[in-house]
């Protein structure tokens, strides 16, 4: 098969074939006259460079666009040298989040001929109409969100049919969280929400079942979240054959009026997820970093989400924010596992690429690790060793928590001390296998059972009867060593709707 040519070629590495790049395909949508001799490629973490540097040369571009990311910049440096190796005449330009910012620090950001900076689908656009011209680029602004032309008609069917779907009805965040590059912007804006909504029904008549809205703050304003809910909603009243939706959102946890609650009441379970961002319960630290939540209000939305809405919730804290310790840390922890979220993302602070919170390293030690994803190692409150626990915390907690297969188990560490009894478990683990990583699940039970039985003084009957529930409703292969019994057959429930695969092990 002869490989098709093509003037641009836009690239980047996904974490993984799952994720779809929807900034590449903005760029594309974007180029007007130019789309036509333009090419996206799309790699994953675990192509090598060379490899990758071959494919994109091999359409013989004059233009190559690389898109850099904290989780690829390390790969996409290899690849951009590369590249101007090999066809050094070939004119590389960068953009993404992790070179719009400190570009002179950054080996890749000299590699290339040019780098651009935030939303640059006019200023691409431009610029490789100069190129291609033989012309000097000039300077361009950024476009009028009414003026992009919107990119979802370049999701393929294979990408309906296998991939996460990108969506946007809005750009932007107008809070000021300094650990977020978010804060750098001046306001929210939302697309017409005709338009927006017109391109969703396109993308739900080719088949497209599952949304990911990548809003900063989808529920800002009702004016814009309750029409694009009411969407979602009536198709799954309308068609009868349709039970798959799922769409997930990213909201602010104090904004959650009754309009949008009885909307949400509305729902299937198994069809919406809420990304909810707490980060910290302390308000002091919420100072710090300029974060403005209502935690009282944070606490009762919260608990109306967790307990009576039939969403999936997965909610977000921040280890190693400036000013807190780990008292303050497991104050937080303790108080969202009372609220009993689906999910708790336990992340470790980044030091983002121009994030304003860079400031402050000095005044409180922020120490962070120089190679990506430039997580945070030391603060003045919290040692490397401390750090170095928490970190660990986290991975097991998705591993056990977060995973949903331990529900019985996990509430016989927790006790009435969350944070103690699972870092005592975390550090129990590691201290056993010297992993954190690479932990087959059967063997996850069978560690969990000798924790529940040697560390937390468990006897043997109750941890066996609490893993077999979890083993039973685990769907797993193959019986672990800790249980005797043979494993029981799940039927499937007649006319149950067909759920998100992390969902159904959570509401198993």
């Amino acid at each position: 098969m002869t490989t098709p040519t093509s003037n641009i070629v836009l690239a980047t590495l996904n974490a993984r074939y799952v994720h779809a790049a929807f900034g590449l395909r903005y760029l594309k949508a974007n180029l007007k006259e130019l789309e036509a001799d333009t090419l996206i490629r799309e790699f994953t973490l675990e192509q090598r460079p060379l490899d990758i540097a071959e494919q994109i040369l091999s359409h013989q571009p004059k233009i190559v666009g690389l898109g850099v990311y904290i989780w690829n910049v390390q790969l996409s440096l290899e690849t951009a040298a590369l590249i101007k190796k090999i066809a050094p005449q070939v004119q590389l330009v960068l953009g993404g989040p992790e070179v719009s910012y400190e570009q002179a620090d950054q080996a890749i950001c000299q590699l290339a001929d040019h780098v651009l900076s935030g939303p640059a689908e006019g200023e691409f656009y431009a610029l490789c109409r100069a190129l291609l011209d033989g012309n000097q680029p000039g300077r361009t602004t950024a476009l009028a969100l009414d003026d992009l032309k919107l990119p979802y008609y370049l999701y393929t069917d294979e990408d309906l049919k296998h991939r996460v779907l990108y969506v946007e009805a809005s750009r932007g965040c107008p809070f000021k969280c300094e650990f977020c590059l978010s804060a750098l912007d001046k306001t929210a804006k939302a697309f017409a929400l005709d338009r927006f909504l017109e391109e969703m029904d396109v993308l739900y008549q080719r088949g497209a079942r599952h949304f990911k809205f990548v809003d900063r703050t989808f529920n800002l304003s009702t004016r814009v979240s309750l029409p694009i809910m009411q969407f979602f909603l009536d198709r799954l009243h309308r068609d009868s054959n349709v039970n798959d939706i799922f769409v997930h959102f990213e909201v602010i946890p104090d904004r959650l009026p009754e309009s949008l609650k009885a909307l949400i009441a509305q729902f299937p379970p198994g069809s919406l997820q809420f990304e909810v961002g707490v980060q910290t319960f302390n308000p002091k630290v919420q100072a710090i970093v300029q974060r403005k939540q209502d935690n009282h209000r944070t606490e009762q939305n919260l608990d109306w989400l967790c307990r009576i809405s039939p969403a999936h919730i997965h909610t977000d804290l921040i280890f190693g924010l400036p000013g807190e310790s780990l008292d303050s840390m497991a104050q937080s922890f303790n108080k969202l596992v009372a609220l009993q979220p689906d999910e708790i993302q336990l992340g470790i602070l980044k030091r983002l690429r121009g994030m304003p919170m860079a400031k402050r390293e000095a005044e409180y030690e922020l120490v962070f690790n120089p190679n990506p994803p430039y997580d945070i190692l030391s603060t003045r409150d919290v040692d490397f060793e401390s750090m170095q626990k928490l970190r660990r915390m986290a991975r097991y907690w998705d591993l056990v928590a977060n995973s949903g297969r331990f529900k019985n188990s996990l509430a016989r560490v927790l006790g009435d001390s969350p944070f103690d009894r699972f870092m005592r478990l975390s550090e129990w683990l590691f201290l056993t296998t010297g992993q954190t990583h690479k932990i087959s699940l059967k063997r996850l039970f069978d560690l969990l059972f000798d924790a529940l039985t040697t560390e937390f003084g468990l006897d043997e009957t109750s941890a066996k009867a609490c893993l077999r529930a979890d083993y039973e409703s685990s769907g797993i292969k193959g019986l672990p060593q800790c249980l005797l019994v043979a494993r029981a057959r799940l039927k499937k429930e007649p006319g149950r709707r067909s759920t998100n695969k992390r969902q159904r092990v959570h509401g198993a």
